[in-house]
C-alpha cells in the first residue's frame, strides 16, 4: 500500500488561505471541535490566545484544513507562520481543471482572489502559473 500524505502550506492567514484552497479545489474545511477545544483551554493545555472564532465558530489560531469530500485528494493543511512568503515556491500545486476552455478555471479561480501570473508552454503542453491570496504560485492545465 502506497503511503498517503498531506499537503503543508505555510500561510499569513490559515484560515482564510484555507477557504480560498477549499473553493479552489471544490474542497471542504474540516469541521472544528469546538468543544475540544474550550476543554483543551479549560484543562490548561492551551491558552484563549491559541484560538480564534472563524466564521462563528470557535478555532484554533495556529491552523485549519480542507480535505476532498470524496476522500480520494490529499488533506491540506494551512500552518500560521509569522514570515510572509519570500522568493519563489519550491513545491507547487498543478491543477488539472478538467475544463475545456482554461480560461474559465483561470476566471473562477481569479474570481476567488488569485492572480495570474504568466502563460507556459513546453511542446504541446500549455498552462496558467497563477497565485493564489498569499502569493503561493501554482498551476492550471
Amino acid at each position: 500500500m502506497g503511503m498517503t500524505f498531506q499537503v503543508a502550506i505555510d500561510a499569513a492567514d490559515p484560515h482564510a488561505l484555507c477557504d480560498f484552497w477549499a473553493q479552489a479545489l471544490h474542497y471542504e474545511v474540516e469541521p472544528a471541535d469546538e468543544d475540544f477545544v474550550r476543554r483543551m483551554v479549560a484543562a490548561g493545555h492551551a491558552q484563549e490566545s491559541d484560538t480564534l472564532v472563524v466564521k462563528g465558530v470557535l478555532r484554533w489560531r495556529g491552523g485549519a484544513a480542507c480535505a476532498d469530500p470524496d476522500g480520494t485528494g490529499p488533506r491540506m493543511y494551512f500552518q500560521a507562520v509569522p514570515e510572509l512568503k519570500a522568493g519563489k515556491n519550491r513545491v507547487h500545486l498543478d491543477l488539472r481543471s478538467g475544463v475545456e476552455d482554461r480560461s474559465v478555471e483561470v476566471a473562477r479561480l481569479e474570481a476567488l482572489g488569485a492572480r495570474q501570473l504568466w502563460e507556459g508552454r513546453q511542446g504541446p503542453l500549455t498552462w496558467t502559473t497563477m497565485a493564489d491570496p498569499e502569493g503561493n504560485e501554482f498551476c492550471v492545465t
